[in-house]
């Protein structure tokens, strides 16, 4: 299975934290999944470190590749066929980068790991 970490899922799975669903922690951890996070997800943190709303222990551009490279997580570059994509979503989420993760996860198959019950609404396979 393709996996594709909504932000707080990825910060959450790679620091260890208790906030994870059962469901989603099993499937991080199964050797034969795939594990991906969105540039989307990158550009998210560093807007929100940034403005001072998300502390980290280090500045985004180092702290977010040693947690990938901790969880053998991929990036997911955002491409053209998943930025179309999101004009053909309904406006069940406000959140631009939320919207841009379903977009992503309909477009190349993957199911996301998240505990966001709006992405529940939209015809994706959701994990938590």
């Amino acid at each position: 299975m393709k996996l594709l970490l909504d932000t707080c899922a990825f910060l959450w799975l790679a620091e260890g934290s208790r906030k994870l669903g059962p469901s989603a922690v099993e499937a991080f951890l199964d050797v034969d999944n795939e594990r991906y996070v969105s540039a989307a997800s990158a550009w998210e943190i560093a807007i929100k470190y940034s403005r001072g709303r998300m502390p980290l222990p280090s500045r985004p551009e180092i702290y977010l590749p040693q947690l990938r490279l901790r969880g053998n997580i991929e990036m997911l570059p955002v491409d053209e066929e998943a930025a179309l994509y999101v004009g053909k979503l309904p406006w069940l989420h406000q959140d631009p980068f939320d919207r841009v993760l379903v977009a992503q996860a309909v477009v190349n198959g993957m199911t996301i790991l998240t505990p966001d019950a709006e992405i529940e609404q939209y015809a994706v396979r959701t994990l938590w």
